[in-house]
Parts: C-alpha cells; structure tokens; sequence
C-alpha cells in the first residue's frame, strides 16, 4: 500500500513537472512584455500601495472584459495601450502587476508589469500621491524578476528569453512635467530653480541610466515611448481656460523639448550597446494627430472627458464613483482628465504595433519581436 501511495506521488510530481514544462515551452515561444512606466500602462501595482494615485474603483475599467467590468487598477474604462499591444502581438495574456502576489514562477513568462501611477523618470515625482514607483525602483523590481528567471530556466535559457523573446516597453515621463513643472502654486519653486534646459537634460540623464541597467540585465529588445502632447489633455485645457479646439502652449513646448532630446538619446544607444535595439513611439505626434481629427478618426469629442467633474472639459476631478460618466466611452479621445480612452489606446497600439516610421522608428514592435 505505501508503494501504491509512493509510486501515485512520483506521477503526480511527474504531471505537474511536465505541465510547467509545457507552459514555460509555450511561453518561451510566444515571448513576453516587461512593461516600465506610469499611469498610462500601470496594470494595478498602485492597489497594492497606500497611495492617493489609484483607479480601484468604479467605473475605472468599466469595459475590461477579462475582469468582467470590475476595475483593476488599469486607470482607463478598458484596456491599456501596453495590454492591446500584447494582444496584437499575439502574447498569451496580460503582463500582470509585480506587486501582486501571484506574480511569480512560470508567470514571470507571461511578462510582469512594473509601471505605477503617478511614477517618473525622477525619484521626487509623484511625491504628492505620498507612494509610487519611480522608474529607479521599477529597475530594481526587474532585478528581482531576472535572478528569479535564472533560478526557473537557468541562466542561459533565461537570457537567450530575454534577448531574443521579450519587448521592453517604458512610458514614463508625462508626470515628471505635470507634478514638478506645471502643477500650480506647488512646482513654483522647480521651475524658480531649474530652467527648463537643464531640468530636462537631468530627465534624460537619469533615464539613460535606467535604460542602460536594463541592458545590463539582459533586455535588448526597447520600445520607449516619448511624452504625449500634454497641453491638450482635459486637466491643462480645463485650469487654463483655453478654447475648445486650442491646447497649452507650454506642456507642449516642454514635451517637444524633451522628445528632442529623448530621440538622440535612442540613438546614441543603439550605437554604443551591441545587440540592443532601441524603438521610439512617437506618441507625440500620433496623439496630436488623433486630437487634431478626432472625427476622421470617430471620435465625437477630444477635449472633454468622459469620466470626471469640474470645468468645461470636466477636468479637475479624477473619475471616480461620484463622478460624471458619458454615455458612450467609443465617442471620447478621453476617458479621464489625464488618460485616454480604451478606444484611443487601440488606434494608438496598432500603429506602434503595426505602423510606420512616422509613429515609430526605426521599426515597429512587430518587426522588432521578430528580430
């Protein structure tokens, strides 16, 4: 009887063995996306913070179908360019929030989602939310996701994953201008401090630091997106009484700045750090194309927001159980003061994905998986 009992164990070792096998084959396979940023693509990390930053109520994810309606943490009615991304790419599911508890084993090969509400490319943004993770500590949070990688594959297996499977998304950057240079009465004494020029150039350096740690750790494949056209989300349009169809002269001005500067940065690493490619989404332009003919693109309206309450645009409050909801969320470029909607992420997604150089260069993330 105990060899019964004995020989029924080593099968069911044996079964569940080969099921981790068959799921890290298949995994190995198709690839994964680690995913750095902000609120633009945080897939719930913030419900595990004690932060003022979070989107863990409704109607935030209202349309997320994988949840049933239920919100995530996604700060968004639905899906998040980096989920749809995925999706196009043809990855097996979601990269899901490390912070999560079950982010861990033969998951880590599905990707894992670093990025978190009100994050920056500085250690000091996002101080106002009291806690977030900036992108230091998204690199740091890898760290811990490679040396576990090596334990479930081994180092070599882990690293041919990493360099010839995995995309590296990072976009990051919008809060750095929105909590430390343009948020009224508290960025005053930044922007007393720092000229534009040279709080830009500490930007860049403290990201080229980043990108290159994650080089070190073994991604190769990067697809970093610059910052949208900030002056003409709901917020700036709405505490700055600007008309309809204009935006702020300023956040823009700063975010053409910064982009600049981000693009020769891409390119100086591309030529300095052998087998990387670097790809950059020009969110900038493609988001101020989608504003500018919103129609063309059927949308009803790129300045108000769908889900929010105070001023014109209904810009000043976060979407939250209290607040105003549209009727229709496919008719808004955005869902909130801040993000866009489902329906803008998908238009966007599929030219990063799928698109030409004008959006993203020098390849899209199609091309660049398959490298």
């Amino acid at each position: 009887m105990a060899s019964g009992r004995s020989n029924f164990a080593v099968m069911a070792v044996a079964v569940v063995m080969l099921s981790v096998f068959a799921v890290c084959r298949g995994d190995l396979e198709k690839g994964a996306s680690y995913v750095f940023g902000d609120s633009l693509v945080d897939s719930g990390n913030n419900n595990y913070l004690q932060t003022l930053s979070k989107a863990d109520t409704r109607p935030n994810g209202i349309d997320f179908k994988a949840s049933g309606g239920a919100p995530t943490g996604r700060f968004t009615n639905g899906r998040t360019i980096a989920d749809i991304s995925g999706e196009l790419l043809g990855q097996i599911s979601y990269a899901p929030p490390f912070l999560a508890p079950n982010t861990s084993g033969s998951v880590l090969l599905n990707g894992v989602n670093y990025a978190s509400g009100g994050g920056g490319i500085l250690n000091g943004t996002g101080r106002l939310f009291v806690n977030r993770l900036g992108l230091d500590i998204q690199v740091d949070y890898f760290n811990q996701t490679r040396k576990q990688m090596d334990d479930l594959l081994g180092k070599a297996k882990a690293k041919q994953f990493l360099t010839k499977k995995s995309i590296f998304s990072i976009t990051i950057g919008s809060n750095d201008f929105l909590n430390n240079y343009l948020l009224p009465v508290v960025s005053t004494g930044t922007r007393v401090a720092e000229s534009p020029d040279n709080f830009i150039k500490d930007l860049i350096a403290n990201l080229k630091i980043q990108l290159t740690r994650l080089y070190t750790l073994d991604a190769r494949k990067f697809v970093v997106a610059n910052v949208g056209p900030i002056g003409c989300i709901p917020y700036q349009k709405t505490i700055n009484k600007v008309a309809e169809n204009e935006c702020v002269s300023l956040p823009n001005q700063l975010a053409k700045q910064y982009n600049g500067q981000l693009r020769e940065l891409l390119a100086e690493l591309n030529d300095n750090l052998p087998g990387a490619k670097f790809c950059l989404a020009n969110v900038y332009d493609l988001v101020y194309e989608l504003i500018n003919n919103y129609e063309h693109y059927g949308f009803k309206t790129a300045s108000h927001a769908c889900c929010g309450n105070g001023g014109r645009y209904a810009g000043l409050i976060p979407c939250g159980p209290r607040t105003s909801m549209c009727e229709d969320r496919s008719n808004h470029v955005f869902w909130d003061p801040y993000h866009p909607s489902e329906a803008a992420n998908l238009l966007l997604a599929k030219y990063i994905v799928d698109g030409d150089t004008k959006y993203v260069s020098p390849i899209n993330l199609r091309k660049l998986l398959t490298l």
